[in-house]
């Protein structure tokens, strides 16, 4: 399931087998062991946070570190954002197959047909070796608020991938620890604040140094074979975790289908579909009947609706169970080659990595709903409420992107929270202070959207209302959901209200680009949860 099993050349010719070298480990240990590895994730994550440049990586939050074995297979990860983490753990193993790798190299890669999601996230990818031994990997992904768009924000509403920014296969930014310039230089060319992009790639530099140095630390008492024995030892911890979870579950079938408002490119009404086939502690999830890829940029590459998926069930496990490839391996994936959810190059995908992902985890909480009503919860906003804006000029050249928060769905034992970041996304709104201080912007208000949630005996989540005012001219990008179709509830609970965007009290669509003036006035008001009867 997660791709192709082979190493690269040099770990393959020195790595140790890691199947049929396991022996006992106590339970203690083994916690030690998964919490040092995961604390070194956390570490990298604080240093890119704080060497950052710009708001979206160092005050969003936009950004995850990971740790993977020689195989490319998930050991570690912080709690970042599932769209990020659960995408690299799908796509690791091709990545560092596919090349030869050397002590102090690094790769960078942003095409989500290679391992990525959509271009402004970018990966920075550094082996760890070991007495010459390839051990592991870490990797850190950001979002970068331009990455050569022609639309400040990088989040156009296009039809192609080659409209929506540079597009960065492989490639080796770090060879023996020294970054090449020729690389570096060719993505900072193609943005517009030399400062900022090159500050943020420092930091990602950074991040995975320190990674490969706390990684190597934690092998000093420890042989190579030691180590591999209890990345395997997790793995199989991980996965006995996850059978009893998916054990819990009733043996059947369980469909369920949504639709997406549009795609911006005028397909509207566009089905999702999944079937989830649970047996004897496996699961198939089949997404068979999904639409097609679109004109659009809702287009999911297959690595994001594996994030999607890992996300849904790694929810439903005991909170003990480790993020590792083993707590995944019980499950299967299908979906039909180009369609929606399995697109393929050349399809936009902007948006497919915000709205569509969050879309899947309410459909697939839809399926789960006919075998277990009582641990999952009705659908939250379904969306990112995704806002790039900007501007070019030869004095002044500013972008920006922000996701918004919304509504959370209800579940059996209590209502929907207010005004949150959902599911696929665990980033920060930005303080009001940093945006106004960085950008000819000014919010007017922001609060919650009282009486949005849906009803029942627990209500939906509440959503927001953001209002911004702009100081100077700009464009403006809107790539958002649920304007059209409300958020389910569940066992008979209301659906949610639909989100609303509004210009100068003019009403928006879900996806739109907009030129505004010096004081014109953007209102987001984003969906809230559906309810609970019961």
């Amino acid at each position: 399931m997660y791709g192709s099993s082979r190493t690269n050349a040099i770990c393959r010719a020195r790595a140790i087998p890691i199947r049929g070298i396991m022996k006992s480990m106590d339970a203690i240990q083994l916690g030690i062991f998964s919490s040092r590895i995961s604390a070194v994730c956390d570490e990298m994550g604080a240093v890119l946070r704080r060497a950052a440049f710009s708001p979206n990586i160092k005050d969003r939050l936009d950004y995850s570190c990971a740790i993977f074995d020689p195989r490319g297979q998930l050991c570690a990860q912080a709690a970042h954002i599932p769209v990020h983490l659960g995408s690299m753990a799908w796509a690791m193993t091709g990545l560092v197959a596919e090349r030869t790798w050397a002590e102090g190299d690094m790769v960078v890669l942003n095409d989500p047909f290679r391992g990525g999601t959509h271009l402004p996230d970018i990966t920075l990818l550094a082996p760890v070796f070991v007495q010459r031994q390839c051990v592991a990997f870490v990797a850190n992904r950001a979002h970068h608020a331009d990455i050569g768009a022609e639309s400040p924000g990088s989040m156009p509403i296009g039809s192609r991938l080659d409209e929506e920014g540079l597009i960065l296969p492989p490639t080796l930014l770090v060879r023996a620890g020294v970054v090449q310039p020729e690389v570096l230089e060719r993505i900072i060319a193609a943005t517009h604040n030399r400062a900022v992009t090159e500050g943020d790639f420092s930091a990602q530099i950074s991040a995975n140094r320190t990674g490969v140095q706390r990684v190597q630390a934690l092998l000093a008492g420890l042989t190579g074979e030691t180590w591999l024995r209890r990345l395997e030892l997790l793995n199989d911890y991980g996965e006995r975790m996850a059978r009893a979870t998916l054990e819990s579950l009733p043996d059947g079938r369980y469909r369920f289908e949504d639709v997406m408002d549009d795609d911006g490119q005028g397909n509207r009404d566009i089905p999702l579909r999944v079937c989830l086939t649970v047996v004897a502690g496996r699961v198939q999830v089949d997404f068979s009947g999904t639409a097609g890829q679109v004109d659009g940029n809702i287009n999911c590459p297959l690595s994001v609706t594996a994030a999607a998926v890992f996300y849904v069930f790694r929810c439903l496990m005991d909170e003990r169970t480790p993020a590792c490839a083993g707590s995944f391996r019980r499950i299967e994936l299908r979906a039909p080659e180009a369609c929606l959810v399995n697109a393929r190059p050349p399809a936009a995908v902007a948006a497919g990595n915000v709205e569509t992902s969050s879309r899947i985890v309410d459909l697939l909480l839809g399926a789960l709903a006919q075998a277990v009503p009582e641990r999952v919860t009705a659908a939250s906003q379904g969306t990112m409420n995704n806002l790039a804006m900007g501007a070019r000029s030869a004095r002044d050249s500013w972008d920006y992107y922000e996701t918004i928060g919304g509504g959370m769905g209800a579940h059996v034992q209590g209502n929907g929270l207010d005004a949150v970041q959902s599911h696929m996304t665990n980033t920060l709104n930005t303080p009001i202070e940093v945006l106004e201080g960085n950008y000819p912007v000014r919010i007017h208000r922001y609060a919650v959207r009282r009486g949005s949630g849906g009803s029942g005996r627990h209500r939906g989540g509440n959503g927001l209302c953001r209002e911004y005012e702009f100081l100077a001219p700009a464009q403006v990008t809107l790539l958002t959901e649920r304007r059209r179709h409300r958020p389910w509830g569940l066992l008979g609970g209301g659906a949610g209200a639909p989100g609303e965007n509004r210009l100068n009290g003019r009403a928006l669509a879900a996806k739109q680009l907009v030129q505004v003036g010096s004081g014109d006035r953007l209102l987001v008001e984003t969906p809230g949860g559906g309810g609970c009867l019961l």
